[in-house]
Parts: C-alpha cells; sequence; structure tokens
C-alpha cells in the first residue's frame, strides 16, 4: 500500500494536521464524531506526501505519487463497515431504468471499470487504491485498500429492494441507488493503519479569535489568482451535444488530404476569445501544454478565428487524447455516448505563465456550468 512506505516525518504531519482539523469540529457540528471536510483531507494528503492533486479532474483518483493513485474517502465508522458512493452515473442511468436488474448491474460495473482504466490511462498509473480516513468518537482510524475493479465474471445479485440493487464479485459488495444514479462499495475496516485520539475543542471560536489577534497587523501579500477555462470536446446538433464524425476530436476522418489517424484539435468556442481575450496567445504562438500525467506537449491555436486548440506536432494530442485517455483504436470515432460512460466531456485548461499551461479532464457538464456562470456574473453586473 501506500503508507507504510513514507517515512516516519511525513506521517506524523500528516496525524497532526488531521488531528488539527477535527479540534474544530464544533465549528460545524455538536456530535463526538470528529467532522473533516473531504477537500481538507485531500490537500493535506498531497501536502504531507508531495503527491499530486487530482481532486479537480473528478476521475477515479483525487492524488498520485509516482505510479500509484489514490482515491481518499472520509467517512464516519459505522462499526467498521460502510457503504460510501465511489460512482455517479446521472445521464448513463435514464437509459438503464427500464432494463432488467441483470443488464444495469453489468452496464454499471462496465462503467466503473472503464472510469478506473481511463484514470490509469490519464495520469500514467499502474495502479489504483483507496486511501481512507475513518471518524469515530473521539478517535480517526487510516486505513488503505484496493480500488479494485468490478469482476463482471463474478457477479452476483443479491437482492433488490426499493429501487436498491445489491451485488458482489469475488473481490467487493456494492449497491446501486436507481433514484441517486450512484454506485457505492463496501468498505470495512479490518487492517487499520493508524488509530489515534482526535481530541475536539469545546468552544474553537475563541481559539481562533485567539490566533486572529496574531496576525491582525500582518499583511498578507496577494497573488494574482491564475486564470482558468474550460473547453468542450463537443460541439453541438440540433441543441444537443454532438461530436461531428469529420471535425474536433474526430478531424482526423475529414477529407480533403491525408491525414493522420491521431490528427485532431479541441474546438474553442468564439465567446471565449471575447471574454477572455489574453487567455491564449495569438494565433499559431507556441506554448507548452502540460498533461495530467505532468509530461510536456507543445501546443498552439490555430484556424480562422483561433477556434482550434492543437498540438505541435498535430498527431501529438490526437494520439494522448483518443488512445491513452479515451481508448479509441485507431480509425474508431469518438461519439458523445463514449464521452459520457467515462463521465468527462470537457477539459480544463489553466494558465501558469504566457507560455505555459496545463490541461486537466473534468466531469460532464463541467463547460456548461463554466459558461452558465460567466453569463450569470454578465448579468449581475452594474451596468454604466
Amino acid at each position: 500500500m501506500f503508507l507504510n512506505k513514507q517515512n516516519k516525518e511525513q506521517i506524523d504531519y500528516y496525524v497532526n494536521l488531521l488531528q488539527v482539523g477535527a479540534s474544530i469540529s464544533n465549528l460545524f457540528s455538536d456530535s463526538s464524531i470528529p467532522y473533516i471536510h473531504y477537500r481538507y483531507v485531500e490537500n493535506l494528503f498531497c501536502k504531507s506526501f508531495s503527491a499530486r492533486n487530482l481532486s479537480r479532474t473528478d476521475m477515479s483518483a483525487d492524488a498520485s505519487k509516482e505510479t500509484l493513485g489514490i482515491g481518499i474517502k472520509t467517512f464516519t465508522y459505522k462499526s467498521g463497515i460502510s457503504f460510501e458512493k465511489v460512482a455517479e452515473f446521472d445521464k448513463d442511468m435514464a437509459t438503464l431504468r427500464d432494463k432488467s436488474v441483470e443488464v444495469i448491474v453489468g452496464e454499471v460495473a462496465k462503467l466503473r471499470n472503464e472510469r478506473i482504466d481511463a484514470t490509469k490511462r490519464t495520469f500514467a498509473l499502474e495502479g489504483i487504491i483507496y486511501h481512507c480516513v475513518v471518524r469515530k468518537p473521539g478517535k480517526l482510524i487510516v486505513y488503505e485498500t484496493p480500488m479494485d475493479k468490478i469482476n463482471l465474471e463474478k457477479i452476483n445479485i443479491d437482492k433488490t429492494d426499493g429501487g436498491v440493487i445489491n451485488f458482489h464479485d469475488d473481490k467487493g459488495e456494492y449497491k446501486i441507488y436507481l433514484s441517486k444514479s450512484t454506485l457505492l462499495k463496501k468498505f470495512s475496516a479490518d487492517k487499520v493503519h493508524l488509530e489515534f485520539n482526535a481530541e475536539i475543542l469545546k468552544d474553537p471560536f475563541s481559539e481562533l479569535q485567539k490566533l486572529l489577534s496574531k496576525f491582525e497587523e500582518v499583511v498578507i501579500p496577494t497573488e494574482k489568482e491564475i486564470d482558468t477555462i474550460f473547453l468542450p470536446l463537443y460541439s453541438y446538433k440540433d441543441g444537443k451535444p454532438y461530436v461531428y464524425p469529420k471535425s474536433g476530436l474526430n478531424i482526423w476522418h475529414a477529407g480533403g488530404r491525408p491525414r493522420d489517424l491521431g490528427e485532431v484539435y479541441i474546438p474553442i468556442p468564439a465567446w471565449i476569445h471575447k471574454e477572455k481575450s489574453d487567455f491564449f496567445p495569438s494565433r499559431d504562438t507556441k506554448f507548452i501544454l502540460i498533461k495530467p500525467d505532468g509530461k510536456e506537449m507543445t501546443a498552439k491555436v490555430c484556424q480562422d478565428g483561433s477556434k482550434a486548440l492543437m498540438s505541435d506536432p498535430n498527431n501529438q494530442l490526437g494520439q494522448w487524447l483518443l488512445r491513452t485517455v479515451l481508448g479509441l483504436n485507431e480509425g474508431e470515432l469518438l461519439t458523445y455516448d463514449k464521452l459520457e460512460e467515462l463521465g468527462i466531456d470537457s477539459v480544463e485548461i489553466t494558465k501558469i505563465s504566457k507560455d505555459k499551461y496545463k490541461i486537466n479532464f473534468t466531469k460532464t457538464g463541467s463547460y456548461e456550468e463554466f459558461k452558465d456562470n460567466i453569463d450569470k456574473n454578465e448579468l449581475d453586473s452594474p451596468t454604466s
């Protein structure tokens, strides 16, 4: 696993800061069970162990170090056993609800497995585990367990009760909540790696006030926020998301001239250039694009209106996107259904400097949410 390979100083730092986070639980709850926000645990884990933070990508791993992916879970002890959400299939489930239980379980299992595989391909991982921080009265428990794919050959359906399907394979137990379109997995604290006290302060507000007084005269410098945009991996047809067979990520299939099977571009909607005019460099100006696995490629915006994000050479982006991440064979067209299967239909582009950017995958609907927020900000802005 992961923890048994980390040094004592890192583990002590991690434990101490988990205890600090738990100590202010009364800011949010009056329970004897410590409350720690899952984002705090994800960020603390990455800081403590010098891991890459993948939580914003909304894929199966929240962090990675070297070739190991880590899914970080935070939940309540519940006698050592708990079913926790591990995947969500909103749009996929809409087409499955009228199917038989066997079909639903089989399709959800395939989708889950493909998302795990896609995460491995995207971040160049050899394996993925779960790192669990479990909360119980006055204590915290930390343990790790493999993130196994569901064995399609060993699925057994246990029961269906009120829209909940229970099933298991040879390594784990699962539940599908049809109404919530979610897959839950059974977690069991059989082999605990760490267990330690978590004292909750009775009046955390007083402690924060003491801390604040120490910084009253300190001026904290502010750093300009790094700008971020979202780009769709699709276009629209009849008002619905659609991947055209001869443009965008399928431009390799277009006619007119011989094309490499890896030639693609990511569409840049015209409104982004209008709203974020200084985000990208000018047309055909090369810059560095850092992939989620930390490797770099050269990229540029091109075509009329700078409507396309491409790599240089122009097949490098396609080989990575189509083959490595999406798992398509050469000559296989990308469809929006495939993007929905993986739960990703857009990318996040983060500007680090004028000639360096990062690219990450984001969950289905992220581009639409980004666009809606831009539109809302415009509506909320006062007119002159």
